[in-house]
């Protein structure tokens, strides 16, 4: 792959996570400061997303898959997105802030999946490539989780006066500058028009679910919506827990899990060539588990390295099941259908299994909620560890360790 290819694709990931990053890591501290947000309304604000993630694989199979150029698509997403975006930061109260949002997260999931089919379309070997490309979207990420610390938007004294709304603003600008520069970004046209007869499983993207008829790819799928559970509970409560506990800069602090995202992508490919898939996901489950202990047992006090340390794990947990996933996912799908097949296991991940993880941890945290307005955090944080330890039972005992063979992607 050319080295400008690289810095194009490179941007592209980094402008696409900072988007996501400047409000989803506080969005339920803001729905609770701003709009005075109950738990079960910032369940059903992180639910959006999974609504998205459900109707993704269809938009990406029918639209990317089929018709027209991914990177088109993806540049006018953004624009549309940074226009829904600043409404969000006008809104109000959360009966007007919702509707928004969701239209946003309908657009916006299928984006993950566009643009890891921009990039898988320009590399020989994935394994190897994907994830020096993927790590500048982490980089992006973290980089909006420092702005929001280091202009204060998360202090104490910025929550009393409401400048985590400042968090859309910078998104949308941030969309805007993504939706003109994907327009620039290599081609990447549909592979999978008609050849022959109309085909309405192909122009849905459907056609991707045969890849279930692979006993390890189906186990890897279900294990992949039933993970997903536990994650909700992490990106749901994880900023709300930190800033009721006391933990100053809390978004910025949360940027270490985005850093070691960063080591262990860059791990990954010798991790992934030594060990092999099985072994890889069996660690970021594990790693899952771990992380909610810590959140558990720790504090701000004597006990924040333990915050710090289930923070950093986050790395582990989304480096070694998501993106060996991914790479997992496109060495299963050939050539014709990689888009719809990239929009398959957001399904199962951003979809299917966080929706079902965003309403658990509504119902949960409402139900640990005590008399002064604070929550059980102990009891809440065992929960999803203990899921996790289940999750990685079954695959353990049921998946089959293979070998990922390289896919010409050109």
């Amino acid at each position: 792959m050319a080295a400008l290819i690289k810095v194009r694709l490179s941007l592209m990931m980094f402008l696409e996570f900072f988007v996501w990053g400047s409000w989803y890591v506080t969005m339920g501290t803001f729905l609770g400061a701003n709009l005075g947000a109950r738990d079960q309304e910032i369940s059903l604000a992180f639910s959006t997303q999974s609504f998205g993630a459900i109707i993704a694989p269809f938009v990406v199979g029918l639209i990317a898959d089929r018709y027209f150029h991914a990177q088109r698509i993806l540049g006018v997403i953004h624009l549309i997105g940074a226009v829904l975006m600043y409404f969000l930061y006008q809104s109000q109260d959360f009966s007007e802030f919702f509707p928004i949002l969701l239209a946003y997260m309908i657009l916006f999931m299928p984006t993950l999946a566009l643009v890891n089919s921009i990039s898988f379309n320009q590399m020989l070997n994935p394994a190897k490539e994907f994830s020096v490309i993927r790590v500048w979207g982490t980089i992006g990420w973290i980089a909006a989780g420092i702005l929001i610390s280091a202009f204060a938007w998360d202090s104490q004294a910025g929550l009393v006066d409401g400048l985590l709304k400042n968090t859309w603003l910078m998104a949308a600008i941030v969309s805007l500058i993504l939706g003109v520069f994907s327009f620039t970004l290599p081609h990447t046209p549909p592979k999978a028009k008609a050849e022959g007869d109309f085909k309405l499983s192909e122009v849905l993207g459907l056609d991707a679910l045969s890849l279930l008829k692979d006993r390890n790819f189906a186990i890897f799928f279900l294990s992949s919506i039933l993970i997903c559970i536990p994650l909700a509970f992490y990106y749901q409560n994880a900023s709300p827990f930190l800033t009721e506990i006391g933990v100053e800069n809390s978004t910025g602090k949360m940027t270490i899990g985005q850093i070691s995202e960063v080591l262990f992508m860059l791990a990954l490919p010798i991790f992934f060539s030594r060990f092999g898939i099985k072994k890889t996901l069996i660690v970021a489950m594990l790693a899952w588990a771990l992380r909610y202990v810590f959140f558990a047992f720790g504090n701000a006090d004597e006990g924040v390295w333990m915050l710090l340390v289930g923070i950093a794990l986050h790395g582990v947990c989304y480096d070694f099941f998501f993106v060996s996933g991914q790479i997992y996912t496109d060495a299963h799908a050939g050539k014709k259908f990689k888009s719809s097949a990239q929009g398959l296991i957001t399904l199962a991940t951003y979809g299917i299994g966080m929706l079902i993880g965003f309403w658990a941890a509504g119902i949960i945290s409402d139900f640990y909620l005590l008399s002064e307005g604070n929550h059980d955090w102990k009891s809440i944080w065992l929960i999803p560890s203990g899921i996790s330890v289940l999750v990685l039972l079954f695959f353990m005992f049921l998946f089959k360790d293979e070998k990922i063979k390289p896919q010409n992607n050109l």
